[in-house]
């Protein structure tokens, strides 16, 4: 049984997944949901145990990225260092940065180290260290701006 921080901490690398799965394949929100809630969360597959994840967290994550990402890609690109841009990041890149900023925005409940911290774990399933620099320096940035 997974305790609270691994549900959520679940819940955020399957909001990432769902993301990126959103805006490569332009899945309809509720289609994308459900297939999370009925296939992915907390199921297996092909021998691979997906981590129980707190499903509300999860859909609030989701649901709230994709409905404020004209403004979270406004303030991400005003954080970027000259000569970057989000057309230039990788795609999983932005979709943890998006997924990390709404968290900083909208998620007052949730403390900003832990916010910043659970992207970077999720950010360290997929890339190295030097990534994982980049992605605090931008969250941190971030914070500052709206917290």
């Amino acid at each position: 049984m997974s305790n609270p921080k691994q549900k959520r901490a679940a819940a955020r690398l399957a909001a990432v997944q769902a993301l990126y799965q959103f805006d490569m394949e332009g899945t309809p929100m509720a289609s994308l949901l459900d297939e999370f809630h009925r296939h992915r969360l907390g199921m297996e597959i092909d021998e691979a145990q997906f981590a129980d994840a707190e499903v509300a967290f999860f859909d609030d994550v989701v649901k709230g990225t994709i409905a404020r990402r004209d403004e979270i890609d406004e303030l991400l690109a005003s954080k970027l260092t000259e000569g970057w841009s989000l057309g230039r990041l990788d795609k999983t890149m932005l979709q943890i940065m998006r997924a990390g900023a709404y968290e900083l925005m909208a998620r007052a409940d949730i403390p900003t180290g832990a916010a910043i911290s659970e992207y970077l774990d999720v950010c360290h399933a997929f890339f190295d260290p030097r990534e994982a620099k980049f992605l605090n320096g931008v969250l941190d940035s971030v914070a500052k701006s709206v917290r």
